[in-house]
């Protein structure tokens, strides 16, 4: 299982202290930009969910490509 975690920069190290200090669990730091790529997919997905639900609002793909 893979798990995701946001941390205080002041308390990033003491934590990962802590992780490596336990063998069943690998802990490897993200970049920045992968950090970014993984928030913003995280929330598409929400939308997404929003939008199948009825909750939200979608608009056709062609009014996007239309768009660009």
């Amino acid at each position: 299982m893979k798990i995701l975690l946001d941390i205080k920069e002041s308390k990033t190290e003491f934590v990962l202290e802590l992780l490596k200090n336990l063998r069943f669990v690998k802990a490897t730091p993200l970049t920045d930009t992968k950090a970014k790529a993984l928030s913003d997919l995280r929330e598409a997905v929400e939308e997404m969910k929003l939008i199948k639900a009825g909750k939200k609002h979608g608009r056709p793909a062609r009014e996007l490509l239309e768009e660009l």
